[in-house]
């Protein structure tokens, strides 16, 4: 007889005479933690939690409205720690909806005052969400060469938010607001609202007028086939216009590719479950199949906490509607996921868990105040190392550096490294939009910098005299 195995069963010990891997797989059933378990939430049903309007009604913007949730379950050292990153660190306001918050401190259970202090601090999710000032680094908080437009997207704009950076490649940034907002945002100077450190950038063209020059400039320009469609969150756009933009963007004959760019099919997957964005998907994907084009969504989870099933569920309504592909861009964030384990333990959660497929892993950019989170192009590449072999080819993440002036580049290809001065030299095989008349410019090496604390005591010696006899900034 054939002996049926429980896939949810703990690990089998049959084997145990066989040596362990550095991973072991044991797949794990995604669930929906119980929002009820928190003060704030105690009386919400299943209805109101399911509605994107009440999701969004409901996000935490600030310490004051995190109290309310939480009540005394955290020590009030930690609402004013909170405030403290806000008034002098943060370059992101703070929004988080209750979805996300749902999956912070996921097996830990109130006790009594102050009870989930210490789980809320570890919480890898809480860390990139919510920072805290004791977070951050006191010495070089910011790289010397942090920039608030790290990658220097505006710089390419050939038209207010459309990033003409790759050869056959744009980025349309629609609009300039999430539903959701990273502490570790690449683009921080220019989304969200502003916050005590950061003064942000407006976009001033009214948003049918800023399409409209997009789709002048693509209309023109049948080297680009590939469009991003992005912001801010494109589930932050009333769907009609969204629809409309991908409506034309679809009749344009150069365009193959279309990627929709959300974290909120993770962070508010009430948002893509609502009939009137499932119904417009499966028009927009209809027309993109009858096209020819490939229309796919990329979505941003950093932890494998973050996938429930009504994340899945968003997901598979996706696909249902005719969408091709749903792939992950996580960002490599220490105190998140720089381990292998917690990296292997996301990809096969997002695959088994949501069918989204592990795609990339970005370096955290070097925009202000961000050194906590970076690791260095060493630690990077030994990650990638780690996670070999485990998954699928085909969904094996790559790590990549995205290098200012130079664009995404696996980790290994760096062309030489300074692993005492934390200073890789990267070579590019491609102009970006503001070098077409540098001749110069496929020459060149582009440097990319280490975060100063990880490296060893020489080459931080050597950054602190730079500092003191040059102005790096």
């Amino acid at each position: 007889m054939t002996e049926i195995l429980d896939p949810f069963s703990p690990v089998d010990d049959r084997h145990a005479d066989v040596p362990l891997q550095p991973y072991t797989y044991l797949r794990t059933r995604v669930e929906e933690p119980d929002w009820t378990r928190f003060p704030g939430w105690a009386e919400v049903t299943e209805e109101q939690w399911r509605s994107a309007q009440w999701q969004r009604a409901h996000c935490v913007k600030n310490p004051r409205q995190l109290h309310e949730l939480m009540g005394d379950l955290l020590d009030e050292g930690v609402y004013a720690d909170l405030q403290a990153d806000h008034d002098q660190m943060a370059t992101m306001s703070m929004l988080v909806p209750p979805q996300m918050l749902n999956t912070m401190m996921r097996d830990a259970r109130p006790a009594g005052p102050g009870s989930l202090t210490e789980a809320f601090l570890a919480d890898p999710v809480r860390r990139y969400m919510l920072p805290v000032r004791s977070d951050r680094l006191l010495t070089w908080a910011s790289h010397p060469y942090a920039s608030r437009d790290s990658l220097h997207e505006q710089a390419m704009w050939v038209a207010e938010g459309l990033t003409h950076r790759y050869p056959t490649k744009v980025l349309a940034e629609l609009l300039s607001t999430c539903p959701q907002y990273c502490g570790h945002c690449t683009r921080m100077d220019l989304v969200g609202n502003s916050t005590p450190s950061v003064d942000k950038f407006k976009l001033v063209l009214k948003p049918v007028d800023r399409q409209e020059a997009h789709l002048a400039y693509l209309r023109t320009h049948p080297n680009v086939r590939d469009v991003v469609v992005s912001g801010g969150d494109v589930a932050n756009l009333p769907w009609p216009r969204l629809e409309a933009y991908l409506d034309a963007l679809l009749d344009v004959p150069n365009i193959r590719d279309i990627r929709l760019a959300t974290k909120a099919l993770m962070a508010l997957p009430q948002h893509w479950l609502q009939p009137e964005v499932v119904e417009g998907m499966h028009r927009v994907a209809s027309k993109a199949r009858a096209n020819g084009v490939s229309l796919a969504i990329h979505t941003h989870v950093n932890t494998a906490a973050s996938i429930t099933p009504l994340v899945a569920e968003a997901v598979r309504a996706m696909f249902d509607a005719g969408v091709r592909d749903v792939r992950n861009q996580g960002v490599l964030l220490e105190g998140v996921n720089a381990t292998s384990d917690d990296l292997l333990d996301l990809c096969f959660t997002l695959l088994d868990g949501a069918g989204i497929m592990p795609y990339y892993f970005y370096m955290c950019d070097m925009i202000p105040n961000a050194e906590h989170w970076r690791v260095s192009l060493g630690r990077a590449q030994d990650l990638q190392h780690a996670i070999m072999g485990y998954l699928p080819g085909f969904a094996t993440p790559r790590i990549v550096c995205d290098v200012p002036y130079v664009g995404k580049r696996w980790v290994h290809q760096v062309h030489s490294y300074d692993r005492t001065l934390g200073i890789s030299e990267w070579t590019k095989n491609y102009r970006t939009g503001i070098e077409f008349d540098d001749p110069n410019a496929l020459d060149r090496a582009y440097r990319y910098y280490d975060p100063i604390h990880t490296l060893p005591d020489d080459g931080q010696r050597w950054w602190r005299h730079a500092a003191e006899v040059v102005d790096l900034t």
